[in-house]
């Protein structure tokens, strides 16, 4: 007999091969793992030409993608369904519609500031799936129904929403045929009881509202699968809170233990990766932790891959669930689960317009570094970012060719001249966006989980209780440390001149005494090394960065944030900048989100680095994240839980906003960089997201050994 466990191993290594398969369809990927299969050899779908814009547009061609998508039926599971191919790979080149639409005044600046606008990307806001739960797809397309009546002047809106749902439910009817053929078929006793009771919760859910556990489960699977194909939305939930009233009617009713509990949330996370948050409190300041939040750790731990669940951390969180989540990086060393600070969180976001206590505390993780309020914001995070190690490039040079006696303090004045010109034409791009995006690229599945949407026939993007953009920040060490170095090896010292270091820069540190210049400026005091010239620049630049964007002029009811976070983009963002006086060679990376320059200690200093970057926090409810890598051999039995438990209590009552964790073998870790092929189960954290190390690039492969050698 099949025990849940034995499933689970199947799925493994299910996963593992889908892993290696996808990789030699797409090559590398250097961004999140994701829950989709490869790409069935016999998928066709070719959209009308002419781009896909708009209602009309989108609608048409979603649906006639989903018509052709593949179904997903692993008898070894519980829940079915899978996205495999995005509409979005369909609109690459052509996704914003510059023709009705064009910001060419924009693009000089863009490229002189290294600025990623935010205008051509979707999602990054989150769902209430509350509204999805409780109405189910029938109610949904009752709802759209019922107010297209009501706003005939919309009728584009809801017939798009309309095919969108007749789309997605006829997709799940393909899988209930698929079910009902393999239960025709099964002799296995304990898989034919599991395929039956598939198959009675999708014919329930395909157009009525879930009732219970595993149906609430099976249709945030199906929702999120079908989100993810039309746009790549990652956005999930408070998922323990979520769920805890069927778990709690079924558990009652008898029909449900935590075993099964277990098996059906681990059959949940390996379809998709979305990003859930678990603990925290409600409205009202109660803890949220209960025992749906263990069995989600639990479930993570069976299953044993890539996960993005985040634990709300709040003065009141019970010691054991803390301890717990903590314990499981040590055992499982997949990079999960991450810690967002409560505190810090919502008192920042309260000084936002608009923002009371409750909406703060409702503000969930929902991606890499961002939160959200679940289907009432408009956030655009993680999508808006500011290169400000270009920023201080052009600076640097702009003064050094202008002023006859420079210096830092001169220096910091054209640093903040062309930051703000920076944070201007971010700004422009960011409402550029909004303005337009409902007319470019509607949010059709997010639209049907927004309070207020479908109610108006409004676009999220249009409809929003709150637009609080999220503008982030990326270089900051190496900005900081450039600033330091100056100061010390020029000014204070007087061992360098302005000339030196300027010639130096101009031939990336050619020749001997180049070199020399690199290493004077290289070793001269950093970013985290606690109390040094490094730690108060990056405080001063923050200052500057935080005032120029929160209180930057933006149309009635929107508000830009400021953040530090980098994504994936240190390769990319690094190649637009040449030699900085940090020491750091033209095209090199820059530095990683918040965190320092790799090797700003030779001890690591964990908790300087946590001290420095709670220091930076921008404080307006966006994160700038603490990035760690540990080895195993600080293990739970050499104090390593408790050591963890303690540097997240600290880090996060200096206001910390969110931490993210690895815990890798260094001789694991250089092995799959050799050979990646014979770890093809090795999870690594790369920013906010899990990745298998496998499927990196060779390059970003190397960039995560390289954090990873200088972090302990």
């Amino acid at each position: 007999m099949l025990t849940y466990p034995d499933r689970i191993s199947s799925m493994r290594e299910t996963k593992r091969l889908h892993t290696l398969q996808k990789r030699e369809q797409r090559g590398y990927s250097d961004e999140d793992d994701y829950g989709n299969i490869p790409v069935p050899e016999d998928f066709r779908f070719a959209p009308e030409p002419g781009g896909i814009y708009g209602y009309g547009g989108l609608s048409k061609a979603f649906a006639g993608m989903l018509d052709r998508y593949p179904v997903y039926v692993d008898p070894m599971e519980m829940l079915c369904g899978r996205w495999s191919k995005l509409l979005t790979d369909y609109r690459i080149g052509a996704r914003w519609d510059e023709a009705r639409f064009p910001y060419d005044d924009l693009k000089p600046l863009q490229k002189l500031y290294n600025i990623t606008s935010g205008i051509d990307n979707e999602a990054h806001c989150t769902p209430d799936f509350a509204i999805g739960l409780a109405l189910g797809f029938g109610g949904l397309l009752e709802k759209v129904r019922k107010h297209r009546e009501m706003h005939p002047e919309r009728r584009e809106y809801y017939d798009a929403e309309e095919r969108v749902l007749l789309a997605v439910q006829k997709w799940i009817g393909r899988h209930i045929e698929r079910i009902r053929g393999l239960l025709e078929r099964e002799e296995r006793p304990e898989i034919r009881e599991s395929l039956a009771e598939m198959l009675a919760a999708n014919e329930h859910i395909v157009d009525r509202a879930p009732e219970t556990f595993l149906e609430a489960c099976q249709w945030i699977a199906h929702f999120a699968s079908a989100s993810r194909a039309y746009n790549r939305d990652g956005a999930g939930c408070q998922l323990d809170a979520m769920l805890t009233p069927y778990y709690e009617r079924d558990v009652a009713a008898g029909r449900l233990d935590d075993e099964k509990a277990a098996f059906i949330l681990a059959n949940l996370l390996l379809i998709d990766t979305r990003y859930y948050q678990l603990s925290g409190v409600d409205e009202r300041g109660r803890d949220r932790t209960c025992r749906l939040s263990y069995l989600i750790l639990e479930a993570a731990h069976l299953l044993n891959g890539s996960a993005n669940l985040t634990v709300r951390v709040h003065k009141d969180i019970p010691e054991d669930f803390l301890r717990t989540a903590v314990s499981y990086l040590f055992n499982d060393r997949n990079a999960w689960p991450r810690f967002c600070g409560d505190e810090a969180l919502v008192r920042g976001y309260m000084k936002n317009r608009g923002v009371d206590l409750a909406t703060a505390r409702n503000r969930i993780a929902s991606g890499c570094n961002w939160m959200c309020v679940p289907g009432r914001e408009y956030p655009m995070n993680d999508t808006v970012k500011i290169n400000v190690a270009r920023v201080f490039e052009v600076a640097f040079h702009d003064m050094t060719d202008a002023e006859p006696s420079p210096s830092t303090a001169l220096l910091m004045d054209y640093f903040k001249k062309h930051l703000s010109i920076a944070v201007d034409v971010a700004a422009r791009g960011a409402n550029l966006h909004i303005d337009h995006a409902h007319e470019v690229q509607p949010e059709l599945m997010l639209n049907l989980l927004t309070h207020e949407s479908v109610e108006s026939g409004l676009d999220v993007s249009q409809c929003a209780e709150l637009y609080t953009v999220g503008v982030d920040g990326a270089g900051l060490a190496v900005a900081a440390d450039s600033f330091a170095a100056i100061e010390q090896r020029v000014e204070r010292e007087g061992r360098l001149s302005w000339e030196a270091v300027h010639g130096a820069l101009h031939s990336d540190f050619a020749g001997i005494d180049g070199e020399r210049t690199r290493l004077m400026l290289s070793s001269s005091e950093r970013y985290c090394q606690g109390g040094s010239l490094g730690d108060k620049w990056a405080r001063a630049i923050t200052d500057v960065f935080v005032d120029l964007v929160h209180n930057f002029p933006m149309p009635e009811g929107r508000q830009l944030v400021p953040g530090w976070f980098s994504w994936s983009r240190t390769i990319l963002y690094g190649e637009a900048v040449g030699a900085t006086p940090n020491g750091r060679h033209a095209r090199a990376p820059i530095s990683h989100g918040a965190n320092p320059v790799p090797g700003f200690r030779r001890d690591g200093a964990v908790t300087a680095q946590s001290s420095g970057i709670a220091a930076v926090q921008p404080g307006c409810g966006n994160a700038a994240p603490l990035q760690l890598e540990f080895d195993p051999r600080m293990s739970a039995e050499e104090g390593g839980v408790e050591r963890v438990l303690q540097l997240i209590r600290k880090h996060f009552e200096l206001g910390g906003t969110l931490i993210n964790i690895n815990v890798l073998d260094q001789e694991v870790l250089l092995a799959a960089n050799e050979n990646p092929d014979l770890f093809p189960e090795l999870v690594v954290r790369v920013t906010g997201f899990t990745a298998y190390f496998a499927s990196l690039s060779p390059k970003f492969r190397q960039l995560v050994v390289d954090r990873f050698l200088s972090g302990f």
